[in-house]
């Protein structure tokens, strides 16, 4: 089935990094409001009605949950967005954990709140699909709303309880039981250990939808997933508990150090310049997104921030190995980049004079003319820099 253009409402500066919100079976993207003020601070926060709720396209079923994956990668598609955390609850959950595994590249970090990776009884989601297209979705909003909140919870707030009846019974039919016989049609336990995002789980302690035992075989399957059980919470977490999960969201979403793929892009701005790093972004296309983005998170982002060595050291090691192995087009970007780093003219020769020792004379040679040929694009020569160019004692070497 083709993409739908799914509603969307977005919030937060331009240029931070992005939240994609996925929501619950039956709700609207409002069920993320509670999230929206103190994630929006940090994030470029984008909610959405999934095809068949609120404001979204209702196409005919059957629905699987690929499509609701293709829905919210061609959203990030129209909002031109790369990368994102994505953050999911119940059906949600399901298509974050899909889209995660899917397209591991667009996803930074993963957020799962109230989910299941295989949801069990197939039969009752098809049995409530037959329900809702023969009587409609107001005629299991009140049992929906029961698994959505404690009852001290429905005590406590008649009017939201209400709220949400109705915001259920006005779901599409058609909508809503394409999308009970997409979660019928679920199993992504044999995906989880592909799963590479960083990610969180949360379970709400009291959640008969998705109790923590189905958050724990989450977490137990993705490589150093993490598990927290809320108490006092049922299956909308993040409506009944809205500032713990708040504040889980925002810890996992922004750790210490900052998020690998924003920190690895400025790190390749500081070292290969902004001209190269425009050029390469504007140039990329689908094809080459995954490695664009792979590179930027991990050599950038993971290994050239790392505080063991400078970048001085670093560059000086990277002009070695790209002219021992011949990789010349490389290796003229990062003779620029280590002049960026604070090294000269003069030390860049004398790296790669040792390469050539132990990597041979005709690589040696043919590093030298590249660097050489650089060099005098800059204005440098191995006699020194032009006037105020920077000596290696001035340069900076924290990374």
């Amino acid at each position: 089935m083709t993409a739908v253009e799914v509603h969307a409402v977005v919030d937060g500066p331009a240029g931070a990094p992005v939240v994609l919100l996925s929501g619950s079976l039956g709700s609207t993207l409002e069920m993320w409001d509670a999230q929206v003020a103190a994630l929006s601070e940090r994030f470029r926060v984008v909610r959405y009605d999934t095809r068949g709720h609120g404001r979204s396209p209702v196409p005919d079923g059957p629905y699987d949950l690929d499509d609701l994956v293709d829905d919210a990668l061609a959203l990030l598609d129209r909002l031109g967005v790369a990368r994102a955390h994505v953050v999911g609850l119940s059906l949600g959950g399901a298509t974050a954990m899909r889209l995660a595994a899917r397209a591991p590249a667009r996803v930074e970090r993963l957020a799962l709140l109230c989910t299941s990776a295989r949801f069990p009884a197939p039969a009752a989601w098809t049995e409530r699909a037959a329900t809702v297209r023969s009587q409609g979705t107001a005629s299991v909003a009140g049992a929906v709303v029961e698994r959505w909140f404690t009852p001290a919870w429905q005590a406590a707030h008649p009017e939201l309880t209400e709220h949400w009846r109705t915001v259920i019974g006005a779901t599409a039919a058609e909508g809503y039981a394409s999308c009970c016989e997409a979660l019928a049609g679920t199993d992504l336990v044999p995906e989880l250990g592909s799963i590479c995002a960083p990610t969180l789980a949360i379970a709400g302690a009291d959640d008969p939808a998705s109790p923590p035992e189905h958050l724990r075989t989450i977490a137990d399957g993705i490589p150093g997933a993490r598990l927290v059980v809320l108490p006092d919470a049922a299956h909308l977490a993040a409506l009944e508990q809205p500032v713990a999960v708040g504040a889980l969201l925002l810890a996992h979403l922004d750790p210490p150090g900052g998020d690998p793929h924003s920190r690895g892009m400025q790190v390749r701005r500081a070292v290969l310049g902004d001209a190269h790093v425009d050029r390469s972004i504007a140039r990329t296309t689908p094809l080459t997104r995954p490695f664009q983005d792979w590179i930027t998170r991990y050599a950038w982002g993971d290994v050239w921030t790392r505080p063991g060595l400078d970048r001085r050291s670093r560059s000086m090691i990277t002009l070695a190995l790209l002219a021992g192995l011949g990789h010349e087009a490389e290796l003229a970007l990062h003779v620029r980049g280590a002049v960026n780093n604070g090294l000269s003219a003069q030390e860049i020769a004398e790296v790669l004079l040792h390469t050539s020792v132990y990597a041979g004379v005709p690589a040696g040679n043919s590093a030298l003319a590249i660097a050489a040929q650089v060099l005098d694009g800059l204005g440098l020569t191995a006699d020194g820099g032009p006037e105020g160019a920077p000596e290696p004692d001035e340069a900076d070497p924290r990374p």
